[in-house]
């Protein structure tokens, strides 16, 4: 045998080459802490399909998980992207994929951020250099890809669902030789999807579904409530499995109390899943209940250790051979075999940027980076909270993301992470309010669209002072079209009460922000993009009193120029060009876009023409709202739209879409000239209609890029905005397609 030591960026240590292929080993060494056996075997260069995974003797397996290892830290450290989910799914991967037939068995990846590996395992290794990039690999399953990717699967908590109904169609398809098996984190397990497919499967005894829960103990940070406690408490049910929690300062973890007869603190468990055979899959020696999962009807198999291959094997196979559904309770480490992401208590390096894969850290910056969106918030609204007593804030398992890690370090009491459960961490907020609080719930905009009811009815209906802070809002670039937040200004638009806010720079941020916790009359939301905070804009001067709207630039009355937040900046710079040719513009922001102020309205009514400039849809957004409140006025003066098309927009760089969609400052300018010069044409859509060609004056000989189609802005049906070389496509599962 051979040794070579790993160093740079992973943990300092031995990895051994196995001897030559043999027979499979039994109780084989979880293998992978770092790469350095990359460069010695080159076994990843042979694995093109899971059929050459499984040709691939186990002895072999511990190294091809450590040149996985490396090749995923250097592709991801060069491009961006999801570092710690992955390298704590590598044997995870490579066991699902020797163990069942994809794309015959459908695997499905909740919340897909941590389908890197499986996608390397499917033929898409060569891609990786595209990953996340304009025409590249997504960084999610893609249908597009190949039909190993079942879902577009990006959110949280609904693989289980997607189980019930593929497994569903399998039975009726008469496909016994079919399965089905979901993978689902302990994170994403805390959401209310999920619990709702676990409470049908577990009530489907006939229905192979095989569910194996990935427990890192995290989502971003540590996952927090009872089924995290319940999670933790069977995994130190078997002594000698990974430990997910463990930090290098000693710290424990954060978990709730024991109660007597918590499981896991008195029942005895064996330390292979062969001695736990009732023949459903339970322990025979112990009573059925004892976990959560076996008490609902599920198969419990478990917990074993994540980073062993054989282990995972002989479970996976069992789960399969069982027939019913099952729990395979799989204890991983997220970050594994990689010093920078084990040591980052933080979130494990998540999600992380382009860095030097030596040391963990970004290339050294040549210029200040100004401060972005987030930090900005989370600055203002600790300071607000060492004021407000009353103000409490509230994430869905995304402390740092959003911003609240600080506000939750000085103020524990008054902090709350709900798990990934929007729509609780919205009622929850509604119940705080009614009881003389101040809630703040901070969330990617994308994911408030869960929460859309209880928004509506929860706290709207109740006129409860609540404010959502909706980080990621408009186009957020690289995680393509399940996580831009452009959905958000039309969904909340259409709640009564509710007041929306799209500051333009940082210190109207800050002014906003203390505005909407001030404000007792009902709730408010604050929409902001994921970028960095550009220089302030000073406005001329301010109609309409306090809560009015700014004007940013006077340049003549033939057009009013209306800019939703982070825009504003290209709309002044438009107003600029426009005043070259010979077109007089003025410049506004609302600051609170929606309900539409009046002084708005009285702006519009002296002006020949309106444009709005929104990174929300263009229909039903801001320019609609805009438009009725003009008409409602009885005004003449058309209203225009500028903004993201009604469609699902595919990854890339943030500044690119928004040009592709005619939001940069020349191609507003564009829009604008050409509905100035067009030809007028008679009114069919009434007073004040909202119209992409000009509404009820005028409309140009061409449509402005805002609403072209196939070369504006890309036009993916699927997480990929063009297909890798690596895609292949056949029938998937249950025959669809």
């Amino acid at each position: 045998m051979s040794a070579d030591t790993a160093a740079t960026g992973f943990h300092a240590a031995t990895v051994t080459v196995p001897d030559p292929p043999g027979p499979p080993r039994a109780g084989a060494a979880p293998g992978g802490t770092a790469g350095g056996a990359a460069a010695v075997d080159g076994l990843l260069e042979r694995i093109g399909d899971p059929g050459d995974l499984r040709r691939l003797p186990s002895a072999r397996l511990p190294a091809l998980a450590g040149e996985i290892r490396r090749f995923l830290v250097d592709k991801v450290s060069a491009t961006g992207g999801h570092l710690g989910s992955n390298l704590g799914a590598v044997e995870l991967s490579v066991a699902l994929h020797r163990v069942f037939a994809s794309p015959q068995d459908a695997i499905v990846f909740d919340t897909g951020h941590q389908a890197y590996v499986h996608k390397i395992l499917t033929g898409r290794r060569d891609d990786f250099d595209g990953l996340r990039q304009p025409g590249g690999l997504s960084g999610y399953p893609s249908r597009a890809e190949s039909v190993h990717d079942v879902v577009e699967n990006s959110h949280a908590s609904t693989a289980l669902s997607y189980a019930d109904g593929l497994a569903k169609a399998v039975r009726l398809s008469g496909r016994a030789d079919r399965h089905v098996v979901a993978v689902i984190g302990d994170g994403a397990l805390t959401g209310g999807l999920a619990l709702e497919a676990v409470n049908n499967l577990g009530a489907a005894p006939g229905l192979p579904v095989i569910v194996v829960i990935n427990d890192n103990g995290r989502s971003y940070a540590r996952t927090a409530g009872g089924l995290a406690a319940h999670l933790a408490a069977l995994r130190r049910s078997r002594p000698g499995l990974p430990d997910p929690e463990s930090r290098g300062d000693g710290e424990e973890p954060r978990r709730a109390p024991r109660e007597a007869g918590e499981p896991g603190e008195t029942r005895e468990t064996g330390n292979t899943a062969e001695t736990r055979d009732a023949g459903d899959g339970r322990d025979a020696t112990r009573p059925a209940g004892t976990n959560v999962f076996e008490a609902l009807g599920f198969s419990y198999l478990g917990p074993v250790d994540g980073h062993d291959i054989d282990a995972l094997e002989g479970a996976l196979l069992r789960a399969r051979a069982l027939g019913r559904p099952v729990v395979v309770h799989a204890v991983t480490v997220k970050g594994k075999g990689y010093g920078p992401a084990e040591d980052d208590e933080a979130d494990r390096m998540h999600g992380i940027g382009v860095l030097d894969p030596a040391t963990g850290r970004p290339p050294a910056a040549t210029a200040a980076t100004p401060p972005s969106w987030t930090s900005v918030f989370a600055k203002e609204i600790t300071a607000i909270g060492a004021e407000r007593p009353a103000v409490i804030a509230i994430t869905a398992a995304m402390p740092g993301p959003t911003g609240l890690a600080a506000f939750a370090a000085r103020f524990p009491d008054r902090f709350v992470d709900v798990g990934i459960a929007e729509q609780h961490a919205v009622t929850c907020a509604a119940g705080l309010a009614m009881n003389g609080m101040h809630p703040v719930v901070a969330m990617y905009a994308t994911f408030c669209n869960r929460a859309f009811d209880q928004a509506l009815m929860d706290v709207a209906l109740h006129r409860l002072p609540v404010t959502l802070v909706l980080d990621r809002a408009g186009i957020t670039g690289p995680d393509g079209p399940s996580h831009h937040g452009m959905w958000d200004l039309v969904l909340l638009g259409m709640i009564p009460g509710l007041r929306i806010a799209a500051p333009r720079d940082a210190t109207r941020l800050r002014e906003a922000l203390h505005e909407a916790v001030g404000f007792d009359g009902g709730p408010t939301a604050i929409r902001y993009p994921k970028a960095s905070v550009g220089p302030d804009i000073v406005a001329l001067r301010r109609l309409g009193g306090a809560g009015g709207v700014d004007v940013l630039a006077e340049n003549g009355d033939r057009v009013l120029l209306v800019a939703v937040g982070s825009l504003a900046g290209p709309c002044v710079a438009a107003a600029a060009q426009l005043r070259h040719h010979g077109v007089g513009a003025t410049v506004v922001d609302p600051r609170w876009v929606d309900p539409v102020h009046p002084a708005l309205v009285e702006l519009a009514a002296s002006h020949g023409l309106v444009v709005t400039v929104e990174d929300g849809l263009r229909t039903g957004g801001v320019g609609a709202a805009v438009a009725t409140a003009c008409a409602d006025a009885d005004l003449d003066t058309p209203v225009r739209a500028l903004g993201l098309p009604r469609e699902f927009i595919g990854h890339g760089d943030r500044a690119h879409l928004l040009a592709a969609a005619g939001l940069d400052h020349g191609s507003i300018t564009a829009s604008v000239l050409r509905a100035v010069h067009a030809p007028t044409r008679p009114a069919t859509a009434g007073p004040g209609a909202v119209a992409g060609g000009g509404g009820a004056a005028s409309r140009p000989k061409s449509p402005p890029r805002s609403q072209a189609t196939p070369q504006a802005v890309p036009q993916p049906t699927s997480q990929a905005t063009s297909k890798p070389k690596s895609q292949r496509r056949s029938q998937p599962i249950g025959g669809r397609r």
